[in-house]
């Protein structure tokens, strides 16, 4: 969603009344203090819509704008200019009239872009105007070929090559003849295209999974799995060989687990994977998680939560000392709250410190430490160890038993700020869960400040989303109703080239943050049930993951199908004493 935006395009459009000079000011106050380009900021203030934006900038510097979206481009015209230089500029060639070339691009004033593809064509450029995510989109989609062409293509090779591949079924092979095979060109190819693709297209986890007659790949894109190639059975040890070379794993060992890592350099990004493999009936399997420094590397502004849950976790995160606890399932995002938190209260002052299995990403300024079972290095054997080393604020990756626990709530009790996070589904289930594990409900009481549950929505693509009116008795059932009292219109999705036809496109946070108020200590001191828990933090002001989840339905972010698929029913609320 980024246009270029000069002070004089800025100016013009607040003279022409497409934005307001109260917004533009808002919207400058919030690039200063968050980061992120004007153009951005403006759309997701909702201060002007996306295609009047790009109208209004359009007649600001008399430059036609163009939708990406329904146009192609041939070959010829792409041949013009290589995609190194298309994607360093951020341009796209999309037509040529004689000696005059069309370029689409988000800066028709840059001027150094456009002196460097007249030296480069020889031709006269005629500027059109599109946004830059539109612009880089349409280059991936135009030069690169499609996914499932460039499988074949590589597979092709392989087979008319004489590759001689070792069957899945063969235990004997000699190691000697697996590293021959990973070091062959066409599976060096077959699995970087494989690594390739999930990060281009957003994909936090991939699966490469033997089947009976053949090996499928699978990609988990905004939290859901879909299935993208399935190359044929007798390449599968060849690429499980390759990825355990790059992770420094024995190739030989095809009977026991094995877990390790590696980075790769991808469109100019360093990308961490993190690689789990297991023996299974047909195979090896293997499963390995994206490490994105730049999609965790956020802050808390930029966590998708409301802004009430923003001000608690930050409010908590200021105190000296106690405990904060982030739980929820596999794959919710706690480990990116955590680092968000880190960074809102990181400075030169602070001693910081995080125990993670493993660093998932490096942080400048802060020590982190990996732990290590096969030598006796845990969770509370670090901790403890940690603990002398004067530490302000300490990040404890997982808390899985009690002996960690222990240690981390008695570190909260003696001055330090403590982070943590817990596999349990919902806030008040962090507290039976802790209290399950040994933990006496007096201290927790007094070392816990806050417990985050939270979960990720996919977001509805804003391009192809479709506006409906939900019926009577849902628009009653889940609170989406106008100010009048009558249904609320809500979006669905609907698929479009975009977002890969799914009607989904990114994922945003929702949280229910719980404070240990005077009333939540007094259920914990009696050991009350997660129910009773639940409601009186409701009470207290908390917002359960299903009512944040229904206000981004409101604001047309997400669907409601969504939500119901992420999120649990709440609890019904006790009634008040007038209704008993």
């Amino acid at each position: 969603m980024v246009l270029s935006l000069s002070d004089k395009t800025q100016q013009i459009l607040v003279d022409k009344g497409v934005i307001s000079a109260a917004d533009l000011e808002k919207a400058k106050s919030l690039c200063a203090r968050e980061g992120g380009k004007l153009s951005a900021v403006l759309i997701k203030m909702k201060a002007v819509p996306r295609e009047d934006l790009l109208a209004g900038v359009s007649l600001c510097l008399d430059v036609p704008p163009l939708n990406l979206s329904r146009f192609k481009v041939d070959i010829d015209t792409l041949g013009l200019v290589p995609k190194r230089v298309a994607s360093s500029h951020k341009i796209l060639p999309v037509s040529r009239i004689g000696k005059y070339l069309t370029v689409v691009t988000s800066d028709p004033e840059n001027i150094v872009a456009i002196d460097d593809l007249r030296s480069l064509t020889g031709m006269d450029i005629s500027p059109v105007l599109s946004f830059e995510d539109d612009i880089d989109e349409a280059i991936r989609r135009f030069y690169e070929k499609p996914a499932d062409e460039e499988m074949s293509s590589i597979v092709g090779d392989m087979a008319s090559g004489g590759m001689e591949m070792v069957e899945d079924t063969s235990e004997d092979a000699s190691t000697g003849d697996l590293l021959k095979i990973t070091e062959e060109a066409p599976v060096v190819k077959l699995t970087n295209l494989i690594l390739g693709r999930a990060v281009k297209e957003r994909a936090s986890d991939i699966l490469i999974e033997p089947m009976e007659k053949d090996s499928r790949v699978r990609y988990r894109i905004d939290g859901v799995l879909c299935e993208r190639y399935t190359p044929p059975k007798k390449f599968h040890k060849g690429i499980i060989s390759r990825i355990k070379v790059m992770s420094n794993l024995n190739i030989a060992e095809r009977r026991l687990p094995q877990d390790g890592r590696f980075r790769l350099r991808i469109e100019e990004r360093k990308i961490d994977f993190r690689v789990s493999i297991v023996p299974a009936s047909m195979g090896e399997k293997a499963a390995l998680r994206i490490l994105d420094k730049e999609q965790a590397m956020t802050d808390l502004d930029r966590l998708g939560f409301k802004l009430r849950d923003r001000e608690r976790i930050r409010k908590a995160s200021e105190k000296p000392h106690g405990m904060i606890l982030v739980c929820g399932p596999t794959g919710c995002g706690k480990t990116t709250t955590l680092y968000s938190i880190l960074r809102h209260v990181d400075s030169p002052g602070k001693n910081l410190v995080t125990v993670e299995d493993p660093v998932e990403y490096e942080m400048k300024g802060i020590n982190q430490v990996s732990i290590n079972e096969d030598i006796g290095l845990g969770f509370s054997a670090c901790l403890r160890s940690i603990l002398r080393q004067d530490p302000d604020i300490i990040m404890v990756g997982e808390i899985r038993d009690y002996e960690t626990v222990d240690t981390a709530i008695k570190s909260a009790l003696t001055g330090h700020l403590v982070l943590s996070t817990l596999h349990t589904n919902t806030a008040a289930g962090s507290i039976v869960r802790l209290v399950n594990m040994g933990v006496e409900p007096f201290l927790l009481s007094a070392a816990v400040e806050l417990i985050v549950a939270q979960r990720l929505l996919r977001k509805l693509c804003q391009e192809c989303r479709e506006p409906y009116l939900p019926d009577e008795a849902t628009a009653l059932r889940y609170g989406l109703l106008d100010k009048d009292g009558s249904p609320a219109k809500i979006f669905k999705p609907k698929g479009c080239k975009r977002c890969g036809e799914t009607g989904y496109q990114g994922r945003v946070g929702i949280a229910e943050c719980m404070l240990f108020t005077p009333a939540i200590k007094e259920l914990i001191f009696a050991r009350a049930e997660e129910s009773e828990l639940e409601l009186m933090a409701r009470e207290e002001g908390m917002v359960t993951l299903r009512r944040n989840g229904i206000e981004n339905v409101l604001d047309g972010m997400t669907s409601l199908e969504e939500v119901l698929r992420v999120t649990a029913e709440e609890r019904v609320k006790r009634p008040a004493a007038n209704e008993k």
